[in-house]
């Protein structure tokens, strides 16, 4: 399916009223599809899934599950190195289309997406995962037990079940996330850390544009080899500003 398609076959779901999503909303995904520059091609369709429940301020929710679509831009490959930029568009909720615009604050491999759900001590899963106590891509302990998750700097945050975390996000400068709106109030960050930012298990890949300043919502991910991010990798997407191709 082309670009063209594509954007035609999203204009005709309907539009669900009164979900405008709030700049700074935080959107945890685990991507559907996979991302390799040897094989993608410009405008091909990128499709992930929300992980956790999200409460938007008018008191509309978007279910775990619910998915989000978008595409890539272009796709650059040479010797040596390899780049990709992306961009989210929509979240498909039960049948309605919420426009979306998202950059990137971090990115996880699937091998580090399940190893974040899985209790830190070997012999905790003899026991119910109610009691389990698991380590949040970036470092945050989760207590299940106590309900509740711990940050570096004594910031505190809630567990929800299964594994669903809400916590405040913590700026992260030196990484590249320096703060702006979101920072205010806790966030669905599900097996992300606070303070998360840039990308785990993927030592080759970086994040070159985060989406978040200009180009508006466009995601460029550089790597010095091929990169190759499989379905099953965890995305913590944050919703940013109006792009240009939404103004028009």
């Amino acid at each position: 399916m082309n670009r063209i398609t594509f954007t035609i076959a999203l204009l005709l779901l309907p539009v669900a009223p009164s979900h405008k999503i709030p700049v700074g909303t935080v959107i945890p995904v685990m991507l559907s599809s996979s991302l390799n520059a040897a094989k993608d091609k410009p405008d091909s369709k990128l499709e992930a899934r929300v992980m956790q429940e999200i409460t938007l301020p008018s008191g509309v929710k978007i279910r775990e599950g619910a998915r989000i679509l978008g595409h890539t831009v272009s796709v650059s490959k040479g010797a040596p190195g390899s780049s990709i930029v992306v961009k989210f568009n929509a979240i498909q909720d039960e049948g309605n289309r919420i426009p979306v615009t998202t950059g990137l604050l971090a990115v996880a491999s699937m091998a580090f997406v399940s190893d974040a759900q899985r209790p830190v001590s070997v012999n905790s899963d003899l026991g119910p995962d109610t009691q389990w106590v698991t380590r949040q891509v970036g470092g945050d302990i989760v207590k299940r037990g106590w309900g509740k998750v711990f940050a570096s700097g004594g910031i505190e945050g809630r567990w929800m079940g299964g594994s669903s975390v809400a916590i405040k996000l913590t700026p992260n400068a030196q990484a590249g996330c320096s703060g702006g709106p979101g920072y205010e109030h806790e966030q669905a960050v599900w097996i992300f850390s606070s303070a998360a930012c840039g990308t785990y298990g993927l030592s080759d890949v970086k994040i070159a544009s985060s989406g978040v300043t200009k180009p508006i919502g466009e995601i460029g991910l550089s790597s010095d080899r091929n990169i190759n991010i499989r379905g099953g990798s965890g995305w913590l997407l944050i919703v940013a500003g109006q792009s240009s191709e939404d103004a028009e």
